[in-house]
């Protein structure tokens, strides 16, 4: 087994530049898992992101293999491995600066990978990886959501806002989420007390916390809906320190992490019940490029995952 099959980009650029074709079969080096992939779920930002297109060091490591959120089997363990055994269904999220797992297989540190509840689909694990785990390091990491609070989630419809109504809600919050319109009914589903139309009529005000998962004039806007000593967590820009003082808030940016503890607590959570993963659609590997092309169309709320076993 030398060769595998994967969606690769030989130069940067966006979805234009992504091709279907043989391709090396990774090592696993030491500290590392082989994974034959079941599912890759996408985030459409990341062709964007200086990360996957160059190392830590700033060389170019084209051709690279997007998707870094993975649910698969494990094909073979690298030196040092004990955690796992070949056979073994995980899930997990691979660092940006490595190739991703729109491929048959991928290599990623064992540190990154949880098991995979029997319960649920490769897809729908796959699909928490990135997203849920983003709620969740906002909503419990940073924000320290508690009981009782107020919480605003920009973007209640969003990859990321799907889990963090819904991870807000589970932690005892009272959600209110912003929406265009058009899945108001689906956010209120997920656990949102109130939904309100982003950027149009009374802004809510007293928050507790804030999580912005849309930037722009959403994130503009949120200090001025937040209590004094409020907490604004955003997911895509740095924060403005100047308003934050004028408004009295603490506000912060941060960038996912994989972490495994956590993870692994989701899938828990999804295999209870308590969590539901919404996958938008699901496509064939092999038309890897037409998903990430989809990000321009419209399409119902939810994850865009790539099958590949």
């Amino acid at each position: 087994m030398d060769t595998m099959m994967a969606l690769r980009a030989h130069q940067r650029g966006g979805p234009e530049q992504l091709v279907y074709e043989q391709a090396p079969v990774p090592a696993a080096g030491p500290g590392e898992v082989l994974i034959a992939v079941h599912a890759a779920a996408i985030t459409f930002a990341e062709l964007s992101w200086d990360e996957s297109w160059t190392t830590r060091d700033g060389a170019d490591r084209t051709p690279m293999i997007p998707s870094h959120e993975v649910s698969g089997t494990v094909a073979a363990l690298g030196d040092g491995v004990t955690d796992f055994a070949v056979g073994d269904e995980v899930f997990g999220l691979i660092d940006f600066d490595r190739d991703g797992a729109a491929a048959d297989y991928v290599t990623v540190p064992d540190v990154n990978l949880a098991r995979k509840p029997r319960s649920i689909s490769h897809p729908e694990a796959a699909s928490l990886s990135l997203a849920a785990l983003t709620a969740w390091q906002a909503l419990v990491d940073h924000a320290d959501l508690a009981l009782g609070e107020q919480a605003l989630v920009l973007g209640g419809a969003g990859g990321v806002g799907v889990f963090a109504v819904q991870l807000a809600a589970i932690l005892g919050g009272q959600v209110t989420a912003t929406d265009t319109g058009r899945n108001a009914d689906f956010v209120a589903g997920l656990g949102a007390r109130q939904v309100i139309m982003a950027g149009s009529g009374p802004q809510p005000s007293g928050m507790d916390v804030v999580i912005d998962a849309v930037g722009g004039d959403a994130l503009a806007g949120a200090y001025s809906t937040l209590r004094r000593g409020g907490r604004l967590v955003t997911l895509t820009a740095p924060p403005s320190q100047e308003l934050a003082d004028e408004y009295g808030v603490h506000a912060t940016f941060f960038v996912v992490e994989p972490d495994a503890a956590e993870l692994a607590h989701l899938g828990d959570l999804t295999a209870e019940g308590r969590l539901r993963v919404v996958i938008s659609q699901e496509i064939p590997l092999s038309d890897g490029r037409e998903a990430y092309l989809s990000a321009r169309r419209p399409r119902r709320p939810g994850k865009t995952v790539l099958v590949v076993r």
